[in-house]
């Protein structure tokens, strides 16, 4: 009785967990450059003062993202830049510490800092500014030019270059803000690294394999709230045949 309370409390738990990684993968699902988050469960044995060999619990492990590569996407803009391979795109998260991303629909706000989703992209000296009213092109090393507003083409001049990292040779590890960081701080950056200007790598999330997970956590935990129903049951059995007696 105590075993079966455990596992099923502590799965249902979990389950709900798992449905909340589930429905933001979903969420996700059309925004470019997302990895999916990936979960796993375990059973593990209650700690404590009071532990007993028959308590069991379900805990997560291994959490972690799906690092495959999602679909290329051609959009023409000059801005929306895709990473090929390992390359990934170094930007400033909000406590000011350096991350990295796939996501490339690149923007310039109102004070002319070039920023991937609100976040500033990090040059070779640190947020890139461009000109206001400029046009702007990306080329293959991540170098940014950019043309004067009623300038001739000739005029074209190189404001920076973004920088990019190899994330295959770095363990990188998923925030809760869904920005990537490595475990020895910031990565120098990589003078190979390419992207591909006027195209977007999609998410890597399925919508269907997603809508699936989501159907079979709630039936997982439909299931474990019935074992804590039936047991609570055969507990009530037990104690009416132990006040007859």
């Amino acid at each position: 009785m105590d075993r079966i309370l455990y596992t099923a409390m502590s799965g249902a738990r979990q389950s709900m967990d798992q449905q909340s990684v589930v429905s933001n993968n979903l969420a996700n699902a059309s925004t470019a450059g997302f990895r999916g988050q990936m979960q796993a469960l375990r059973a593990v044995p209650v700690q404590g003062d009071g532990a007993l060999a028959t308590r069991t619990s379900v805990m997560a492990s291994t959490p972690g993202a799906d690092f495959s590569a999602g679909p290329m996407n051609a959009t023409g803009r000059d801005l929306d830049v895709a990473m090929q391979g390992d390359a990934w795109l170094a930007v400033q998260a909000t406590n000011g510490d350096e991350a990295y991303t796939r996501r490339g629909d690149l923007q310039v706000d109102g004070d002319g800092v070039l920023n991937s989703a609100g976040r500033p992209v990090i040059g070779e000296g640190g947020p890139i500014i461009v000109p206001l009213g400029a046009k702007l092109s990306m080329g293959a090393d991540g170098t940014l030019s950019a043309i004067g507003a009623g300038e001739d083409p000739d005029a074209l001049v190189q404001i920076g270059r973004v920088k990019m990292v190899n994330g295959g040779e770095a363990d990188l590890q998923r925030g809760e803000d869904g920005l990537f960081r490595a475990a020895g701080g910031a990565l120098p950056m990589d003078e190979n690294a390419r992207l591909v200007s006027g195209a977007l790598e999609g998410s890597n999330v399925s919508p269907v394999e997603s809508m699936v997970a989501m159907i079979d956590n709630g039936r997982r935990y439909e299931m474990q709230m019935k074992v804590i129903d039936t047991a609570d049951q055969n507990a009530q059995r037990a104690d009416s045949l132990l006040s007859i007696q």
